[in-house]
């Protein structure tokens, strides 16, 4: 037996370091690129380090209008997630501890929304975007964002809340507590795990969102940091430094999030996983 979860636990941390290998080579060539010139790029082996480490890339990207489109950004991802979390966890309320005859039937309505391809809905949204007379601007970002995150995040808040013993919510009924008394004292602060696993989840997920920020915006106000990349490309050549530049500064924000709210990420996304 110890032989075998040796061997098993081998193989775990093989796979393990070779998803870290995955997932860091990417970043290291980011990293690497976004302190070398253009033409050392073209000149040296890609994976060399540079002869000059140079902070021109991330000057240039700084004062092109950087912290505009971090703005832009920053508020369409953090009004939107506002929103998925408070929706979210009221409908995930509802479907885990209200029974009632169409639970299940919405239930999986609300879940079949994961299969709709977004692309699908481009040309509606924008066409209902324009009629209603705020396309090119960043409400015109959140109403789509909001709605295609809202069935995975009710499917893992609801998974989540169910676990929560319902003899909590009883002892407080017998002290005249209500529905919304349940929810708001009792049930929203245990599931602070899974409210925090949705929203960088999201978080993620719109930060690098590009398709409806192409679509439905056009000017450079409006515009957020997965077009960035837009203003260091030109018709016959690209500044691939100051592309990675970005792409760097894009992501330093994501990261330092998820070191802050690792432990409540992972907690919250096992409790959503072993519920059967």
């Amino acid at each position: 037996m110890k032989t075998k979860t040796s061997a098993k636990t081998i193989v775990i941390l093989l796979l393990a370091l070779l998803w870290l290998l995955v997932a860091f080579v990417p970043f290291w060539f980011m990293v690497l690129t976004s302190f070398k010139q253009s033409m050392e790029l073209m000149t040296r082996p890609v994976w060399a380090f540079p002869d000059n480490p140079i902070l021109t890339n991330f000057m240039n990207v700084i004062n092109n209008r950087f912290f505009r489109f971090l703005t832009n950004s920053s508020i369409v991802v953090s009004v939107s997630i506002f929103l998925v979390v408070i929706i979210s966890s009221m409908a995930a309320y509802v479907f885990a501890r209200i029974r009632f005859r169409l639970n299940q039937p919405l239930f999986a309505l609300i879940i079949a929304g994961l299969i709709v391809p977004i692309h699908v809905t481009l040309i509606p949204i924008y066409l209902l975007t324009t009629r209603v007379g705020i396309y090119d601007s960043l409400y015109a970002l959140i109403g789509p964002y909001v709605a295609f995150s809202l069935p995975v995040s009710i499917f893992i808040l609801t998974q989540f809340m169910r676990q929560i013993p319902y003899e909590l919510e009883d002892a407080a009924r017998i002290d005249g507590c209500g529905p919304m008394g349940s929810f708001f004292r009792i049930v929203l602060p245990l599931s602070r795990s899974g409210l925090v696993t949705i929203a960088i989840f999201n978080a993620v997920s719109l930060w690098n969102e590009f398709v409806f920020a192409f679509v439905l915006t056009s000017s450079p106000s409006t515009r957020t940091l997965p077009l960035a990349i837009w203003d260091f490309q030109g018709q016959y050549a690209s500044d691939i430094p100051q592309i990675m530049a970005v792409l760097l500064l894009s992501a330093l924000p994501l990261i330092i999030a998820y070191v802050i709210f690792q432990e409540q990420l992972v907690k919250g996304i096992m409790a959503g996983a072993i519920k059967g």
